[in-house]
């Protein structure tokens, strides 16, 4: 299993814990819109983590 999907994974979880736990709605809203954003740096970084130097083998 590969980096990023541990990854996302983490964050889906994270998320379901968060809005099965938060109580109020504005906290959670924010809470999810947080994850949401490093999951998707996550995936849009993915190939730099791979190929550092720029080589798009």
């Amino acid at each position: 299993m590969s980096r990023l999907a541990m990854a996302m994974i983490a964050y889906l979880v994270l998320g379901v814990l968060a809005f099965a736990t938060l109580s109020d709605h504005r906290i959670k809203l924010l809470t999810l819109l947080i994850l949401a954003m490093f999951a998707f740096k996550s995936w849009v970084r993915r190939k730099d983590v791979m190929h550092p130097d720029g080589d798009s083998r």
